[in-house]
């Protein structure tokens, strides 16, 4: 009594059909004032076609809709086939047909799902990324998940924006109207439209999973979980059942009708004798019992022809009686064969189902991708971008564009490039990608890991992070050697490591790559020796070692045999007193290029690569430039070929770019030209070369 009343849609009238048949059995109502069905007729596979979600006590089901064409076309299957499995059944039913439209993914988690009754199926909001101008994107969003609020999920996006753990968005419009949903989010000029919308869908409800709990009263009103064969078996009995109680009250009704018609009949072929039998009786009561005697007729046919009126002594009157007892007939021999037939009670249920498939079918909403969704990893939400990353003696990291340097002219003075203290200094400068995996190599010989991107962003003149908030470093050990790599490189590569005082080592790459937050060893270092220089090579490079006193030595890869993480490694070079090593880097086979060499005091060179002679490993080297007081000591040496800039940083944070072709190519005994000029007490703490 207290729900709203609703008129019935054409297809809800399917529901109803036959209901007065007899055809379901009927209870009393809630206060008993009248009887309800306990079930409907339902011609309309009404479970699946709508589906259904509630909770009662103790139990709960959530059945998604379904497409009625595909439905037909599986029942219709399953009568034709009882054995069908629940795999067979779905070479019809794709899976869940929403109203919203939407993308379900996973053929292989549907089958799960309706195999088993239960299991999470992932539906995902029909998106299109379009070029509005000349790269400026917009996200336009059509259709949206199942059960999904449109206004909720905006304010969802919305709020993201705000909090910043969506960046890149400009506007966002809702476009809809009575044509359909349209959903625009307008995006800035730099922003990643792929990598937005992949957070869009990690973060809101524009990728949601919904989850199959396929419980339904069955049988004997008992609840339990079925699957998509169990309801659809159980959908064809309750039809059998539906079709067998209408065809007995139709065959009830049709007998009752003709034996009536037969009274008739007969009546007609006597009816003079008839009307004088009425005349004769005193009242309609002994006029009823004379025809029941003297005609041999039964209480129901006397009482018709009493009933009966004159003009149906018209010969065109007659012809019809004749004529519907002659159908009547007909039916009844037609239904008594329905009875005694389950296949053509079958067939009949497969007849409606074909009507209602050509009454109310359509095309699916839906679309199916049949592989799944690979699940969101946090750098599938981050844009790959080149990164500069700066860590400071003190252990203060941040990760900042490239751009935000600008090209200066050789000798300049640079930017200030970070806020450090006047007892901290910036101690490493690393280039890498947001995605890449980055190794800290401490001076006592461990190793620490994490990603690029779970370094925190910081602007060109903060301070940065303390690295202990993010990896295990303890306090007594100092960061001394930085490197990043794509996972794809982890293969078939390695880390070539030197120390301070000439020991080299070589270890597969692929030992590093399940390091604990608490660090792992990397090389086991001698007394007094510290862990300075660490590169990737291939295993068939060769290798140039600069020392801080002007050495140089250039060996073949191969005379460094692979050790194992805990080893020592062996000789580099041979080192003079008060010398130690201050470039380490890894020459490719082409050979090409040139070696550039930059001193603590902001002179460089560059000096070709073939000057530099192949000698054997542990060597004493050839001069690689003239180190004086106006230069003081090489800090770095690397191999160039076609890089086109240089960042160079100094300890009290300035920092300058420079185009490399501005630094001119002299021999190895010379010094080299000033590319920044430096306050006093000031050093070049490290380059990064783009």
């Amino acid at each position: 009594m207290r729900y709203t009343e609703a008129r019935l849609s054409k297809i809800a009238e399917e529901l109803l059909l036959d209901i007065e048949k007899e055809t379901v059995n009927w209870q009393p109502n809630y206060d008993t004032s009248r009887n309800e069905p306990k079930v409907l007729p339902a011609k309309l596979p009404n479970l699946l076609l709508n589906g259904s979600s509630g909770i009662a006590v103790g139990m709960a089901t959530n059945i998604p809709p379904h497409n009625l064409s595909e439905l037909v076309s599986a029942i219709s299957h399953l009568i034709n086939n009882p054995k069908a499995t629940t795999q067979d059944l779905m070479q019809f039913i794709q899976g869940p047909d929403f109203p919203t439209g939407g993308i379900i993914y996973d053929k292989k988690s549907i089958i799960e799902a309706y195999t088993s009754g239960r299991g999470p199926v992932t539906i995902r909001a029909k998106t299109e990324i379009t070029e509005r101008s000349k790269n400026q994107f917009n996200i336009i969003i059509t259709e949206i998940p199942y059960q999904v609020n449109k206004s909720e999920l905006i304010i969802k996006i919305a709020s993201l924006v705000q909090e910043k753990k969506v960046e890149g968005v400009r506007d966002i419009r809702d476009e809809s109207d009575r044509d359909g949903m349209r959903i625009v989010i307008e995006l800035k000029n730099d922003a990643n439209a792929q990598k937005i919308l992949n957070q869009l869908f990690k973060y809101t409800d524009l990728q949601r999973d919904f989850h199959f709990n396929m419980i339904a009263l069955s049988g004997g009103l008992q609840p339990q979980l079925m699957s998509l064969k169990d309801i659809l078996s159980a959908y064809v009995e309750h039809r059998k059942e539906v079709v067998r109680r209408r065809a007995e009250f139709n065959l009830k009704k049709a007998k009752e009708r003709a034996h009536i018609l037969e009274g008739l009949s007969k009546a007609l072929s006597v009816i003079d004798k008839i009307i004088k039998t009425i005349k004769e009786s005193k009242d309609s009561e002994e006029a009823h019992q004379k025809l029941v005697k003297n005609f041999k007729l039964t209480a129901i046919q006397a009482a018709a022809i009493l009933e009966m009126k004159l003009r149906t002594l018209a010969a065109l009157e007659r012809k019809k009686i004749e004529d519907e007892l002659e159908e009547k007939k007909k039916l009844i021999s037609e239904l008594e064969i329905l009875l005694k037939s389950p296949q053509k009670i079958l067939k009949v249920i497969e007849t409606e189902l074909s009507e209602l498939q050509k009454n109310y079918g359509g095309e699916r909403r839906t679309k199916l991708v049949i592989s799944g969704l690979k699940e969101f990893k946090e750098e599938d939400l981050i844009p790959q971008e080149e990164v500069i990353i700066t860590l400071s003696s003190s252990g203060y990291i941040k990760r900042i564009p490239p751009t935000t340097f600008k090209t200066q002219k050789r000798g300049g003075k640079g930017l200030i490039g970070s806020e450090v203290s006047e007892e901290d200094f910036i101690s490493h400068f690393a280039s890498a990608n947001t995605h890449d995996n980055i190794l800290f190599f401490t001076d006592k010989g461990k190793v620490f890991q994490t990603k690029v991107y779970e370094i925190p962003v910081g602007s060109r003149t903060a301070k940065g992070k303390i690295i202990q908030n993010f990896l295990e470093i303890p306090s007594d050990e100092n960061i001394n050697a930085i490197i990043s790599y794509p996972d794809s490189a982890a293969e078939k590569k390695f880390l070539v490591m030197a120390t301070q005082n000439g020991t080299i080592k070589k270890t597969s790459l692929e030992e590093f790559s399940n390091v604990r937050r608490s660090g792992i060893i990397a090389i086991n270092l001698q007394k007094g020796d510290l862990l300075k220089w660490v590169k990737i090579s291939s295993g068939a490079d060769e290798i140039f070692i600069a020392t801080g006193l002007g050495q140089a030595i250039r060996f073949k890869e191969s005379q460094l045999r692979p050790m194992g993480r805990s080893a020592s490694g062996v000789r580099a070079i041979k080192l003079k007193k008060d010398d130690f090593v201050a470039g380490l880097d890894i020459i490719k086979k082409e050979k090409i290029g040139n070696i550039l060499i930059v001193t603590e005091n902001g002179f460089a060179k560059q000096t070709a690569l073939k000057q530099y002679k192949t000698q054997s490993r542990g060597g004493s080297g050839i001069k690689t430039a003239n180190i004086n007081s106006k230069t003081k000591k090489i800090i770095a040496a690397q191999l160039i070929s076609d890089e086109e800039e240089i960042l160079a940083l100094s300890a009290k944070g300035q920092i300058i770019k420079t185009e490399i072709k501005t630094i001119r190519t002299a021999g190895r005994a010379t010094s080299g030209v000033r590319i920044m000029k430096l306050k006093e007490g000031d050093k070049i703490a490290g380059i990064v070369i783009l």
